[in-house]
């Protein structure tokens, strides 16, 4: 009886993942990037399968490593919620409506890409993605202001911004480094109090 219980939590919990993980893929157009606040709406606020802060850490090492964003989030909280088998499951539900919509919408683009509707569709979609983005950062900015206080989240802000967009330096590489030097910094009991 015991056993059947549990089978049912993991398969309620399986079933929870593949439908969080599923509108993701469906709605997350514009890319991995885009997906992001998805990710967040459906892991931190509807499922409460992470906290905030847990959230930002896995976005951050996520972005340090190799691959689309959007999968390393899928397999990473579906293996947090579920062990391997939400991993997989977060996977393959946040991969199967991306390729089934581009098999589809490339086809039939690719067919009238020649008519306006098709170009102001494919444009109207860009502000809405530009505003979750926008929201999300705010969120982000918000949450270092708290942990770093507002005069060195501005400063951090401006020094991540000339790093990024000025020098042209790669966010996997800016991660790393303050990854490095707030190790070392809290190794020697320098860091923020």
């Amino acid at each position: 009886m015991e056993k059947q219980q549990v089978q049912r939590s993991h398969l309620k919990i399986n079933k929870d993942l593949f439908f969080a993980f599923f509108r993701v893929g469906l709605l997350g157009f514009g890319g991995g990037p885009a997906a992001i606040p998805l990710f967040h709406r459906e892991a931190v606020v509807n499922y409460n399968w992470m906290t905030e802060d847990e959230f930002g850490d896995t976005l951050a090492l996520g972005n340090t490593m190799p691959g689309p964003i959007a999968t390393k989030m899928a397999g990473y909280i579906g293996y947090r919620v579920n062990g391997v088998m939400g991993c997989l499951v977060a996977l393959a539900a946040s991969v199967i409506p991306t390729v089934i919509l581009m098999i589809i919408l490339l086809g039939i683009l690719q067919k009238y890409k020649d008519l306006e509707w098709v170009n102001s569709m494919s444009a109207a979609v860009v502000p809405v993605v530009g505003v979750m983005l926008a929201v999300m950062t705010w969120d982000f900015f918000q949450k270092s202001g708290k942990a770093l206080g507002l005069g060195r989240a501005i400063l951090f802000t401006a020094i991540a911004i000339i790093l990024l967009e000025l020098m042209g330096i790669h966010p996997a590489i800016i991660i790393v480094g303050i990854l490095i030097v707030s190790f070392t910094s809290f190794k020697k009991g320098v860091g923020p109090k």
